[in-house]
């Protein structure tokens, strides 16, 4: 390692019986509770993480996949506990949106949990706005 450069934290995460490993390389400093109706029901709590600070270890054969709507985000439950681990971000692509109640040893009580605007962008119909316009900062 070179002098001076620390290196991201990294967690360890799974769905609940632990089909579904992964690893999160990266320092999370901005959790979010989207409120878009998939994501109220489900009552995750999510950090987006670069792809690249992201692998999956174990269980992609036991992933279920659910997409809706414009059918761009994909949502990945274990097939076997029915878990929410993650999915591929819709509003970036190259991003996933990553539960941290997945994560192990992560503490979100150290954090503000910020509301995050989906119900707004998940509209896919006459009228819905053509472009994002970011997420709620209140």
């Amino acid at each position: 390692m070179e002098s001076g450069l620390i290196p991201p934290p990294e967690y360890s995460g799974s769905c609940h019986c632990g089909a579904v490993q992964f690893r999160v390389t990266a320092a999370i400093s901005d959790i979010y509770r989207c409120d878009c109706s998939l994501c109220r029901m489900k009552g995750a709590l999510m950090t987006s993480v670069h792809e690249g600070s992201f692998t999956l270890l174990a269980g992609a054969d036991q992933l279920s996949e659910y997409n809706w709507n414009t059918r761009v985000a994909r949502h990945f439950f274990c097939s076997v506990c029915g878990i929410y681990p993650f999915h591929r971000k819709r509003a970036m692509p190259d991003h996933y949106g990553v539960n941290v109640n997945c994560l192990a040893g992560f503490d979100a009580s150290a954090l503000k949990v910020r509301l995050a605007s989906g119900l707004d962008m998940s509209v896919n119909a006459g009228g819905a706005r053509d472009l994002w316009t970011g997420p709620r900062t209140t």
